[in-house]
């Protein structure tokens, strides 16, 4: 379960000042839902999902991720969460196995675990054909598909997804696509950041709207359809947020 509440986080910026990328942000994610968070580049999503992965502090406000205060607890947050990020890097040394390897230690498996684990994992991916070549060898869907092994090797019940398709072809975006549905239907909380319209009407059940680091809407996907009376997910979008780029352009 996550639950934000408040959520803030502010920059200073010397030329630009107080910047707000995540603005006064509350909403819920039960398990076996995807919550969606659309918006564009630069809206606030990524600064989110760090929070929620307590990469980043929050300014002002908290969340709750499994029952855990992200700033009163975060290494009990850290160890029910997988975050899933292209701007994390691999170990270029390491093989793909190690690299999962890795990680599972980190989150304190035992070798017996980690190695049913490691072979679950790699067959499930689809991964055994490279698992023991060097991540600096690795084409960008084996390093998203190492990436994602690596996140998922302690078995977290909350799973945040920053972008994860961006970069990748349309065989491997697939592959993640069908991953996402899978956690679902194992009963994880899923919460899942993308700017690309036809993945947020193939896997979200709620989606909220961000833009400038402010929710500005929420809800199913026939809600907002019925609410902004269109079936067009990207015209829906442009309705939401117009105003406030409107309000800033003034400005």
């Amino acid at each position: 379960m996550i639950e934000t509440r408040g959520l803030t986080k502010l920059f200073h910026d010397k030329k630009r000042g107080e910047i707000r990328a995540v603005d006064n942000v509350s909403f819920f994610c039960k398990p076996g839902q995807i919550y969606g968070l659309l918006g564009a580049n630069g809206a606030g999503k990524t600064t989110m999902l760090r929070m929620l992965a307590t990469i980043l502090e929050p300014s002002d406000g908290t969340a709750v991720v499994c029952g855990h205060d992200i700033v009163e607890a975060p290494e009990k947050v850290r160890a029910n969460v997988g975050f899933l990020s292209t701007a994390t890097a691999l170990y270029p040394r390491l093989t793909a196995q190690e690299m999962v390897e890795y990680f599972g230690r980190l989150n304190g498996l035992d070798e017996a675990t980690l190695k049913k684990c490691v072979d679950d994992i790699f067959h499930r991916l689809d991964m055994n054909a490279f698992r023991d070549r060097r991540c600096d060898k690795l084409s960008t869907g084996m390093k998203q598909k190492t990436s994602i092994a690596r996140t998922l090797i302690h078995d977290p019940q909350v799973m945040i997804f920053d972008e994860p398709t961006i970069g990748l072809d349309i065989m491997t975006a697939r592959t993640i696509i069908q991953f996402i549905r899978e956690c679902r239907e194992r009963g994880k909380t899923v919460i899942f950041s993308t700017h690309v319209m036809s993945e947020v009407e193939k896997l979200c059940d709620i989606i909220g709207i961000i833009q400038s680091g402010k929710l500005l809407a929420e809800g199913s996907l026939a809600q907002l359809r019925e609410r902004y009376r269109d079936n067009d997910l990207e015209e829906i979008f442009v309705k939401i947020v117009a105003p406030l780029y409107a309000a800033q352009e003034a400005n």
